[in-house]
């Protein structure tokens, strides 16, 4: 079985900041889904949409995606930026990534709520912050949709962190890796789906 060249690209979320490798949810996807091979996580703690323009995407040619998935947003509510501008820079990203692998192989994941963590607040007032998580996840709902790109929802699963320390990594901010399997849960079925649909049109 061949498998294909799977890049992550996104933030702090997707390179797993304050767990170790394997239990960084791009790890733990490949470990269940034999038909995907992490080539690279191009994740970066405090990245927002323009750095995944500027200094992800161009990355995209030498490694020959297959199959990407995208997980950028929450740096851009903690850095305020305006909302025309981060529906154009998400627009853009994925223009980009529809021009490397079609919309088949895209999988687009919400940004959680990290209002709800013991360090949330130091981010920015949490009400405030959590209504411009939810209306920038309505977005990439709008954007991806009308690109017909995937997307799964890991939002409601990041409000269980409110009632549950075990979902928080140590640093008192970040998912944990417990946290992470909650969102395999859905996302390791939509990939699934996705490759199960790629090969039967192959």
């Amino acid at each position: 079985m061949r498998t294909l060249r799977y890049v992550a690209l996104g933030d702090s979320y997707t390179i797993g900041t304050s767990v170790a490798e394997d239990e960084r949810w791009p790890n733990q996807l490949v470990a269940v889904e034999p038909r995907l091979e992490l080539v690279a996580n191009l994740g970066v703690n405090g990245y927002a949409t323009r750095d995944v323009i500027e200094l992800e995407l161009p990355q995209l040619a030498d490694l020959e995606p297959e199959f990407v998935t995208l997980l950028i947003g929450v740096n851009d509510v903690v850095q305020r930026v305006p909302a025309p501008l981060y529906r154009r820079n998400l627009g853009q990203i994925l223009d980009g990534l529809l021009t490397q692998v079609g919309p088949g192989r895209i999988l687009a994941i919400s940004t959680p709520d990290y209002t709800v963590t013991p360090s949330g607040a130091e981010y920015g007032d949490p009400v405030r912050q959590a209504a411009a998580v939810r209306a920038s996840n309505a977005v990439l709902e709008e954007l991806a949709g009308g690109r017909l790109v995937r997307v799964v929802d890991i939002h409601d699963l990041s409000l269980k962190a409110a009632g549950d320390p075990t979902l928080v990594a140590a640093d008192g901010l970040h998912p944990s890796a417990q946290q992470y399997v909650l969102w395999l849960s859905r996302i390791f079925p939509a990939v699934h789906q996705m490759l199960d649909a790629s090969r039967a049109g192959a």
